[in-house]
């Protein structure tokens, strides 16, 4: 499993890169030893996603429930990272395999923010219905992370002039964007338990995370006029060599 590993991308998150990999190789060899694909271990990963994010929104909040939403939401994040090590394992993935990494992966970063919301709307007494803002902010700026990242990758392929290098990402960097990774968000719910310590964290999640994507939209950006500006002597989005992705927050750029 370990010829099965790739290189941390700069900023990589300690969750993503220190819990959730190493975790990652357990099911994904035991997928090997069984025969297993690719898609079959994304769609498990999906299949746990979608329990938890039920559970969020069928069952009132408390201890219990917090733990099993964390360790479904955690599984699948788990999973997620097994299916990309099981394709390096198995020679590489495909363009099916990783589209559909990322169809799940969109779904689920929208779909836990809205189930938050209906929760927090069914089981919460607010002080404000503004308040009911929180998750809905949540799910724009998940989702507006997650497309930039895909379309940063994309068009760094088709418009740079040479193949972007990854750096190695470093502790401190690791560490600073923690609250930024999916593993933690799903640690967050098992404070369900006291609902009104839940929101508090995840309120304070949501705002770490609009200001990283807040100074990292200033660096894409800016990332995207030098390539343009750059002869676009690269391979083009049709030509480009494919990965499958692991965990899509292990794509955190240089901050």
């Amino acid at each position: 499993m370990a010829s099965a590993q790739k290189s941390a991308a700069r900023g990589a998150p300690a969750y993503s890169l220190f819990v959730n990999r190493p975790l990652g190789r357990v099911p994904a060899a035991l997928a090997f030893r069984a025969g297993w694909t690719p898609n079959m271990v994304t769609a498990l990963s999906g299949i746990a996603s979608l329990a938890g994010v039920l559970v969020i929104v069928l069952v009132p909040p408390s201890l219990p429930m917090g733990i099993t939403v964390w360790l479904l939401l955690a599984g699948g994040y788990v999973l997620d990272s097994a299916d990309g090590q099981l394709a390096r394992l198995l020679g590489g993935g495909s363009p099916s395999g990783e589209w559909l990494d990322h169809v799940i992966d969109s779904w689920k970063i929208s779909s836990v923010h809205l189930a938050v919301l209906v929760l927090v709307y069914r089981h919460l007494d607010l002080p404000s219905p503004a308040w009911l803002l929180v998750p809905v902010l949540f799910t724009i700026v998940a989702a507006v992370s997650f497309f930039a990242l895909i379309l940063n990758d994309l068009l760094k392929a088709k418009y740079a002039a040479e193949p972007s290098q990854r750096t190695a990402s470093t502790p401190l960097r690791s560490l600073l964007g923690l609250p930024t990774d999916y593993g933690v968000l799903c640690l967050s719910f098992v404070a369900l338990g006291l609902p009104a310590v839940f929101f508090g964290v995840y309120t304070a999640l949501l705002a770490a995370n609009a200001g990283y994507l807040a100074l990292a939209l200033v660096k894409w950006f800016r990332d995207m006029r030098a390539l343009g500006a750059a002869p676009a002597t690269g391979p083009s989005a049709a030509t480009a060599p494919r990965h499958r992705s692991d965990e899509w927050s292990d794509h955190v750029p240089a901050r």
